[in-house]
């Protein structure tokens, strides 16, 4: 039987949010949703996932709150903001902390579980790697195109009992899901894909099917892809060229798949610029690294957004 995790808090409903959410919730654990922009149509109609392979989820009488005082103390906290908010993070979770509280970000790039780990002490911490094609269709609903990859690991610990439940609900829940021995190695091996894809979509204004169907650009996102890979393996995390095969591999089926950074530049938001491209040129400089086309796509990035 899979484990009980208590009354869980969902910080940031936006496409993660409301996607990992609602299926953990329809598999009978305790999801509370703190929202926002979203509140109104959630209470009217509900959270919907709208799936057509896995099938469609829908929340009819979702558990929600305005605010983290609101929502109160839980036993798991899951951080699905931008990172680029990260500031109000301290003042926001705080409510919903009590001694045995676990927090999990699912946030993207370098940096985030480090400062949430900063804040709230290290044992709390734990941190999800999401390869999901997700779209918010509307404030509270999202749409699944594909993949589901989730892969959790405990920060600068080793795997755990509690990491295993964790994993075992989301399983649970329908969702691919695995635990991880080394958290750092699996952040940088999605920054393989998130270096190029994301970047290279904004800068050139194209969905995916775009870098992979002009020779330019996808010669730039191999070159991408191997700095990103060097910097890993500098830092102790072997990332073989097998593996970036398979990312370009996994990307040809997306079609017109507009990453989550680009949704955001278009929309006029502002982009995870500095946990996902200025963290790791950082590390790289740290490292005595060469990245020279990380770096340029980073200030062009800068410029940009």
């Amino acid at each position: 039987m899979t484990a009980d995790l208590g009354k869980i808090a969902i910080v940031g409903s936006g496409s993660i949010g409301l996607y990992y959410g609602a299926k953990l919730a329809k598999a009978g654990q305790d999801v509370h949703f703190l929202m926002r922009s979203g509140y109104a149509e959630a209470m009217e109609v509900g959270i919907r996932v709208l799936d057509e392979k896995a099938g469609d989820v829908h929340l009819e009488l979702p558990n929600l709150a305005e605010s983290t005082l609101e929502l109160g103390p839980c036993d798991l906290v899951i951080v699905a903001t931008k990172a680029t908010g990260n500031a109000v993070l301290p003042n926001l979770i705080s409510p919903l902390l009590k001694p045995t509280t676990s927090i999990l970000t699912l946030q993207n790039g370098l940096g985030n579980d480090t400062f949430l780990a900063r804040h709230f002490g290290s044992e709390r911490i734990l941190g999800g790697l999401c390869f999901i094609c997700l779209t918010r269709a509307t404030p509270a609903s999202v749409r699944h195109y594909g993949a589901g990859k989730l892969s959790i690991g405990e920060y600068e610990r080793p795997a755990s009992a509690r990491l295993k439940s964790l994993t075992d609900a989301f399983v649970t829940a329908g969702v691919d899901s695995q635990f991880v021995e080394n958290l750092a190695e699996e952040r940088w091996r999605k920054l393989v894909w998130n270096i190029p894809f994301n970047g290279l979509s904004i800068v050139h204004n194209t969905p995916v099917d775009g870098i992979l169907e002009r020779p330019e650009l996808l010669a730039e996102c191999w070159t991408l892809m191997r700095e990103a890979a060097a910097i890993a393996t500098r830092l102790g995390h072997a990332i073989p060229e097998s593996f970036l095969e398979y990312q370009i591999s996994r990307t040809k089926p997306m079609g017109p798949y507009q990453p989550s950074s680009y949704v955001d530049f278009l929309a006029g938001n502002e982009v995870e610029v500095e946990t996902i491209w200025g963290e790791p040129l950082r590390a790289a400089e740290a490292a005595g690294v060469p990245a020279p086309h990380l770096q340029k796509l980073y200030e062009d990035l800068r410029a940009k957004c």
